[in-house]
């Protein structure tokens, strides 16, 4: 019997991954943990397949594009509209990411900076996956506002802590670190307006990938520096957002919904590496029970402040409340992320790593369970919501294509008789 090749191997995992977490999405079963289990499995028969450079490149590329499509989705006028309860509710992350860490430190007999990722990891939701999968979970639009802003302003605040924490090993590497994100933020602007001004003109409909490139540049880059891909793809897609108004077409409708669908490609292939990573340590009965016992502690207490505090200034019903609440439960590609860089950097035991991973598996598949629909890697293709927000989007983007119009037209009119035109047509020979 011939041997099977890799070229199969691939097509196979293509298929199991595409098609088979989606079927099982009937039994409410987050496709995530399919994908997730898929490579524990893969991990006992294929044997060295994690150390693949494909495999890898694969999996890079679902989470920077994941982090790409979460920094495109905050909007300023947003955060601004609900400023206070969002300063409230991060002045209560805060406090209680700080008690978690002390906490941490006491009992657990972990450094400070580990400590501190642990908080991170157990307290922070997952923004890139609940803004994938919140279409399905059948909240109403004032209850999908609050679960975004807080999701986004929390992951902000994350994202600033783990770059803190992970460039703490000296003032030198803190000042280095904190110098190359400052020519990023500077640097990204100017990059885009360059590109805008050289190939956008001449390559119309090149946006998208444009704004992969440098997505994918942002992310290696602060990989570089030590604080993974997630920072530098979440920062191209936010710097991408707040050029909206001088380059709509970057980060317009169409694009972010580009963005989505790659993304929904992708970012399975992330969760079967993490799967086939996880090492035969952390899956122990002691694994088991810290992580059941972590779940019940802080699930609850995550679920409670959240709700007690849209009581006190949403104005909410108690069902309301809890709805939101529990829609900002899934921690699981946060927690993967961080529990990766607690075992690979700081050497977390394999029983605090497996205990995670439960713990992640629980809180994503929470709303899945409790809310109206299963969750999935993809939002509907379906036409947007019919909101202020976005009915002044689309006018935004209709407005820049037909600024570009007249261009266009000068253009066609240049090329020659037989030249294809944009839309498929030929211009006809004289006579």
């Amino acid at each position: 019997m011939p041997a099977i090749t890799s070229e199969v191997v691939y097509l196979l995992l293509i298929f199991g991954l595409m098609v088979i977490p989606r079927a099982l999405q009937r039994f409410r079963i987050p496709a995530p943990l399919t994908s997730f289990g898929f490579g524990m499995v893969a991990a006992v028969f294929l044997v060295g397949f994690s150390q693949d450079a494909t495999l890898a490149l694969l999996a890079t590329l679902g989470i920077s594009s994941l982090f790409l499509f979460a920094g495109l989705e905050v909007r300023i006028e947003e955060l601004r509209r609900g400023m206070w309860p969002l300063l409230s509710h991060l002045l209560a992350r805060a406090i209680t990411l700080t008690c978690v860490a002390l906490l941490s430190m006491r009992y657990l007999d972990l450094s400070w900076q580990v400590s501190a990722l642990l908080a991170l990891a157990l307290l922070t939701p997952s923004t890139g996956f609940i803004l994938d999968t919140l279409s399905r979970l059948g909240l109403t639009e004032d209850e999908r506002y609050w679960v975004t802003v807080k999701a986004i302003g929390g992951e902000l605040l994350a994202l600033l802590v783990l770059f803190v924490v992970l460039q703490s090993g000296s003032i030198e590497r803190l000042t280095y670190a904190s110098g190359a994100m400052v020519l990023m933020i500077v640097g990204m602007p100017l990059l885009f307006i360059g590109l805008g001004r050289l190939v956008l003109p001449h390559a119309p409909g090149s946006e998208f990938s444009l704004l992969v490139m440098v997505g994918l540049i942002a992310a290696y880059v602060t990989y570089q520096l030590g604080v993974y891909y997630l920072v530098g793809a979440f920062l191209a897609g936010f710097i991408a957002r707040l050029l909206r108004q001088r380059m709509p077409l970057l980060a317009s409708d169409e694009n972010l919904r580009a963005i989505q669908m790659f993304a929904s490609f992708f970012v399975p292939f992330y969760f079967f590496y993490m799967g086939m990573r996880v090492p035969s340590g952390a899956l122990s009965w002691e694994a088991l029970w810290w992580g059941l016992a972590m779940t019940a502690v802080v699930l609850p207490l995550r679920i409670g402040s959240i709700w007690l505090h849209r009581r006190m200034t949403g104005g909410e019903t108690a069902r309301g409340s809890l709805r939101v609440a529990t829609a900002l439960t899934p921690t699981l590609i946060f927690t993967l992320v961080l529990a990766t860089i607690m075992r690979e950097r700081f050497q977390v035991s394999d029983t605090l790593y497996g205990a995670l991973l439960i713990y992640a598996g629980v809180s994503t598949l929470l709303p899945s369970l409790v809310l109206a629909k299963p969750v999935d890697f993809n939002v509907l293709v379906g036409p947007l919501p019919d909101t202020a927000h976005n009915k002044a989007v689309r006018e935004a983007d209709a407005g820049a294509r037909a600024a570009r119009a007249p261009a266009q037209a000068a253009t066609d009119a240049a090329l020659p008789r037989d030249t294809p035109l944009r839309g498929g047509e030929t211009r006809p020979n004289a006579g």
